[in-house]
């Protein structure tokens, strides 16, 4: 993954618009903060393969990292703290945000082809 850099990503995005496209959505502090303080709470959410049709979407600056947010019919869809993307083989749009250790902290994909199970090694 690389930083950033709006204008690509945003083009990106656009090529997503209108199509019948399958996102994942995460976010989490994970067991992270469980382990330096037992009694803050461990949260999260997570979607995989929600098939959307979006309208337009949009990448805005967040004071150091993003918020994409896409547009449906009926609401939003947007994910906040996105710092890193990539554009892998399968032509599928990552976004992820991390913490200062590197840690997953959120995660936006965008595919036209359904995502397959984690444990899954091929993607094909």
């Amino acid at each position: 993954m690389r930083a950033i850099k709006q204008s690509v990503v945003q083009e990106y995005i656009n090529q997503f618009a209108n199509k019948d496209v399958y996102i994942h959505l995460e976010t989490t502090n994970g067991a992270y903060a469980s382990h330096f303080d037992e009694k803050a709470y461990n949260v999260g959410a997570f979607i995989r393969n929600a098939r959307v049709n979006y309208q337009h979407g949009k990448i805005v600056s967040t004071n150091g990292s993003y918020r994409v947010g896409l547009k449906l019919d009926l609401g939003w869809v947007y994910a906040e703290g996105v710092s890193d993307f990539e554009v892998d083989e399968l032509g599928r749009l990552l976004l992820a945000g991390h913490d200062r250790e590197g840690r997953l902290m959120v995660a936006l994909e965008i595919s036209e082809k359904p995502f397959t199970h984690e444990a899954e090694e091929d993607e094909e």
